[in-house]
């Protein structure tokens, strides 16, 4: 067997890519799949097979495996000053993992599933009661917002001028193209983008919403990558690049995994770039040699306090403009 452990703290899209990258190797080497951390996916909403429950002791007979990491350690943020920044690509050694394995990591790299979407879009198929196509529309564009801890991370969250390009880029599919925000955040994105309409309405109905869309422009996170990898109504959609470093990065991808064919990718300045331009930018790019830094170290603390009075001014602000609105 060869499986996964849904773990306490992933997001629904981290938990699927363990999921999805699990059940295609088992598929691969003809073994039978499982799950370990059942209870922790909370996706009842999807109709998944989650194949042998793998429960409680029987989780240590397994052989784990995890996949290889790569990282930066630069100053865009305390985290990557000390933990540093996830830079990683695919693992060559992931397809090698023997039978009775348990797989852990990112697991995110097109790679590893891509000959299987077909039977993807089957094992992640949505129940009927979820469905929906009220946002579905040829002059409707949904923008996928990660707030959250991402709102108060200069280096994480998305800049105003990401989104706007994406939508300049939207409207000249269609001049008359109209806009809706689907968030975990509303807060964050009527900060971000005051004059467009923002939801969350449940997580089943925020994912099917993204899914059934036929213009896409996603923010830097796992979420809605399934929902849009399953489509059946996606026209175009639009990522922002180098990921989760968009905001600060000289040319590296945070991930690199996260390069994907099925996305078109806006940098700093609004340019358009093909996965297979991004690509090719990459195995150019000239990878500085980093080392952490220690948790006390003058300039991590330092940075911390910058980032710090950032955020309480910038939680100031905001508090200031609400009071002002009403």
């Amino acid at each position: 067997m060869i499986g996964t452990e849904f773990l306490p703290g992933q997001g629904l899209g981290n938990r699927l890519f363990c999921y999805v990258t699990a059940r295609c190797l088992a598929q691969d080497k003809g073994v039978p799949f499982g799950t370990a951390g059942q209870r922790w996916l909370q996706a009842d909403f999807l109709a998944l097979d989650l194949g042998e429950e793998i429960t409680g002791a029987a989780v240590s007979g397994f052989a784990r495996y995890e996949e290889a990491e790569k990282r930066l350690y630069l100053k865009n943020s305390v985290h990557d000053m000390v933990h540093g920044c996830y830079v990683a690509g695919a693992d060559p050694q992931l397809t090698e993992v023997a039978d009775n394995t348990l797989v852990y990591g990112n697991l995110q790299d097109e790679s590893y599933f891509a000959r299987h979407r077909e039977e993807i879009r089957q094992w992640l198929r949505v129940r009927p009661q979820f469905e929906s196509d009220e946002y579905t529309a040829e002059d409707l564009c949904i923008l996928n917002v990660r707030g959250g801890e991402y709102a108060d991370d200069p280096a994480l969250f998305l800049r105003e001028r990401y989104w706007r390009d994406a939508m300049a880029l939207m409207r000249r599919e269609n001049a008359a193209m109209r806009f809706m925000i689907v968030t975990d955040d509303v807060e964050a994105a009527n900060r971000l983008l005051p004059e467009i309409p923002a939801h969350h309405f449940s997580p089943e109905k925020d994912y099917v919403t993204v899914k059934n869309a036929r213009y896409l422009i996603a923010s830097n996170s796992s979420f809605a990558f399934f929902p849009a990898y399953t489509s059946t109504t996606l026209r175009k959609a639009v990522a922002p690049m180098y990921w989760a470093r968009h905001n600060v990065s000289d040319g590296y991808w945070a991930s690199e995994q996260n390069i994907y064919s099925l996305f078109t990718y806006l940098d700093r300045s609004g340019k358009e770039h093909s996965p297979q331009e991004c690509r090719a930018a990459l195995a150019a790019y000239r990878w500085p040699e980093t080392a952490p830094w220690q948790p006390d170290d003058p300039a991590v603390t330092a940075l911390g306090r910058r980032m710090e009075r950032r955020r309480l001014a910038g939680r100031a602000v905001r508090k200031l403009c609400r009071i002002i609105r009403r």
